[in-house]
């Protein structure tokens, strides 16, 4: 599969030297903000939210292949305070916070002043786009994929690796008990990935495709699995979706084990830290918890994990070389 000189060099640069993507998610803003204050979400400051990106960042970085971070509050942040080593891979989200609702479902919002354009420009390796997603809510869908679409050809202009989150949710209106949402998931999220990767993506970072506190069959598990990697066109990564990180330890393990080429762990390393009041303490928390808990996954990855270059199509990580005065023509 032919790939661009400069998706190719992002996605090395999100890999680990075993070639898996073992990346560490903090770019939440809304979900931190009510985690760091229930009662009142607005109330946390700009500075409460940069203190918190930036310890974190500092604690888990040596562990990660690269660290996914949002414009608004760690970027740039993170990058004038030294705690992103040149050597780690920097993922940079490009949605508005939240969603909207048009009546068919929800509707995803690229951050306004905010660009492919102007990541490439600040160094990022890859831009990421998390879209609410339901493949059976056909207009809504529709509309979706359209955002994805034409974001991937802002990526393919600006020659960086776009890596694309679709999450799945419950439509209360429709009935949908969390049994029923959680029986629904697998078709879901295997269908998902189907018609994500179909676009011009780069790296789909797919839910697991199972709900564990109602489906604990590892057998059925790991076939659902392996239909997703079936179903996937590009390289996948399993994203933590806010589960306790005991259960995304198993998630990742079985999902490596069908074919994920890593993981992208955002709440699950670190969501108790929000809940501590004191900075020195949730800093010790960060460091002496979070950061051993991503070298832990990281070596599950490693061990079972397949490169990400493999979807690929290429299996030492030797694509096809650039032809003579290739530079006069890109």
């Amino acid at each position: 599969m032919n790939i661009s000189t400069g998706k190719l060099r992002g996605l090395q640069q999100l890999a680990d030297p075993k070639s898996m993507m073992t990346m560490c998610a903090i770019d939440h803003r809304g979900a931190l903000k009510r985690s760091l204050n229930e009662k009142n979400p607005e109330a946390v400051s700009y500075r409460d939210m940069v203190d918190f990106k930036l310890d974190l960042c500092q604690a888990v970085a040596p562990f990660a292949s690269a660290i996914l971070l949002d414009p608004e509050y760690g970027a740039g942040q993170a990058i004038a305070a030294g705690l992103l080593p040149g050597s780690k891979g920097l993922l940079v989200s490009m949605e508005k916070s939240g969603y909207s609702a048009d009546g068919s479902g929800r509707v995803t919002t690229l951050l306004p002043g905010w660009s492919v354009e102007k990541a490439k420009k600040m160094g990022a390796s890859a831009v990421k786009l998390l879209i609410y997603f339901r493949p059976d809510l056909k207009d809504n869908a529709s509309r979706q994929l359209d955002l994805v679409a034409g974001l991937a050809e802002q990526c393919i202009d600006e020659d960086i690796a776009l890596l694309v989150e679709p999450v799945s949710y419950r439509v209360e209106k429709n009935g949908e008990s969390p049994k029923r949402f959680a029986e629904m998931r697998p078709d879901l999220v295997i269908e998902t990935a189907r018609q994500i990767t179909a676009l011009p993506v780069d790296v789909l970072k797919a839910e697991f495709p199972a709900d564990m506190k109602f489906e604990q069959d590892v057998e059925k598990m790991m076939r659902w699995c392996r239909e997703l990697d079936g179903a996937s066109r590009q390289p996948w990564v399993l994203l933590s979706a806010g589960v306790d990180f005991d259960s995304f330890r198993k998630q990742v393990e079985m999902a490596c084990q069908a074919g994920a080429s890593g993981f992208l762990a955002g709440r699950a390393l670190w969501q108790e830290g929000s809940r501590i009041g004191s900075r020195e303490e949730r800093l010790a928390f960060f460091k002496n918890t979070a950061g051993p808990r991503l070298r832990e996954l990281a070596e599950l990855a490693g061990k079972y994990g397949r490169p990400w270059y493999s979807a690929l199509g290429v299996e030492d990580g030797r694509f096809a070389p650039v032809p003579e005065d290739w530079y006069r023509s890109y």
